[in-house]
């Protein structure tokens, strides 16, 4: 089933996430792409290119078949994979924005979103003013007339999981002239479709769910719109932070497994919820699925189901949080998320250390949670040592 197959896009998620981007070999009839390990093409005459292939930093097979992929999960018509996610974020602000343009960011944005913008972007021009995207008059009160280029949207948030309306804010950014870029890195295409309730541009650290085994760095952009696309198709060759090959196959075998994997993720995070809520150590707990989450019934309405993702805080306060972290044994302490192993972390020592002092600093208590695939029963015992010590 190729990526611009008429068919492609009325077949279901999961025959999309195996199908898509490739054809089975016409002359050995292998049903999985081969990695082209290949920097550069035989051109059949100057100018003339076998499949539009001439150097592999401008196109790949490997990668064409998982940018094909991308493309049809998320339900747009082009897909770019990148060297990582923040690869893929700065050519995408390069590609779209302008010196004495401005953006709109979360107020709790993901800790290397907002070093890339404040700290590189802002260098060369570029404004940024923090909003809370669940607040959608806050936003508009955020937009500049004019001069607001993108309003930048995560849902859910990183570490907060707090919850943005993506239609609602698509509707703000277009009155003002602006383009809605949505990360879909936590709830994955399988369970949000934002290209489908209005924004402009999807991103992921494909790293996580996407590839979904913690083996692979990547990123990705996808969009619906031609124009978008021939910017950030040339930007992407000229900037070069493009997927290898190896890469790009990894993330494309995770990919196939994708709806799988997230049902049995957002399958233990309900348990794991579960035991947090009626836990004496943790005072708060942080996720869409349930009632009196403030974005709840945002999520019920655009999410399939609330993911993988917990945060919670521990009532004892940061050092009692620190200790949470280096008991636990199935949640292995470290960075990242998404993959089929538990992980847990420090937020504001570890992921968001870089918005330390600043209005995005997060509570020095909190506790995030990736929720892996594992045994639920040995996830809530493994919490259960960790906090009642």
């Amino acid at each position: 089933m190729s990526p611009d197959s008429e068919q492609s896009t009325t077949y279901g998620f999961e025959t999309r996430a195996i199908h898509a981007g490739y054809e089975p070999d016409p002359t050995t009839g292998a049903v999985i792409p081969p990695i082209y390990a290949t920097s550069t093409y035989k051109q059949d005459g100057v100018g003339g290119l076998r499949g539009g292939y001439e150097y592999s930093r401008s196109g790949n097979p490997t990668r064409t078949a998982l940018e094909g992929a991308l493309a049809a999960v998320e339900g747009g018509t082009h897909a770019f994979a990148f060297a990582s996610g923040l690869a893929a974020e700065d050519t995408l602000l390069r590609a779209l924005t302008d010196p004495g343009q401005h953006l709109v960011l979360p107020d709790d944005a993901y800790g290397g979103t907002f070093r890339l913008v404040d700290q590189v972007a802002r260098r060369w021009g570029l404004e940024y003013t923090p909003a809370p995207l669940d607040d959608v008059g806050a936003v508009r009160a955020a937009v500049r007339p004019g001069q607001t280029r993108v309003v930048w949207v995560e849902t859910p948030t990183n570490p907060l999981l707090t919850i943005a309306d993506i239609e609602a804010l698509a509707g703000v950014a277009h009155e003002a002239g602006a383009l809605l870029v949505v990360d879909n890195t936590f709830a994955s295409p399988y369970l949000q479709q934002p290209l489908a309730l209005g924004a402009d541009v999807v991103v992921h650290s494909t790293t996580k769910y996407v590839g979904g085994h913690s083996d692979v760095v990547g990123g990705a952009l996808v969009t619906g719109d031609d124009v978008l696309a021939e910017r950030i198709g040339f930007h992407q060759n000229a900037m070069g932070a493009v997927a290898g090959p190896f890469d790009a196959w990894l993330t494309l075998r995770g990919l196939k497994t994708l709806g799988p994997r997230m049902d049995r993720h957002c399958d233990n995070a309900e348990r794991v919820v579960e035991f947090l809520l009626s836990h004496a150590a943790v005072s708060h707990v942080s996720y869409p699925g349930l009632a009196d989450h403030p974005g709840h019934d945002v999520a019920a309405r655009q999410m399939k189901r609330f993911g993988g993702m917990v945060s919670f805080r521990v009532a004892a306060g940061q050092q009692a949080a620190l200790e949470v972290c280096r008991r636990t044994e199935v949640f292995t302490l470290g960075e990242s998320l998404g993959g089929v192993e538990s992980l847990i972390e420090h937020p504001g020592l570890m992921t968001h250390a870089s918005v330390a002092g600043t209005d995005l600093e997060v509570p020095a208590d909190l506790v995030r949670l990736s929720v892996g695939i594992e045994t639920a029963e040995d996830l809530l015992a493994d919490l259960d040592r960790a906090l009642s010590v």
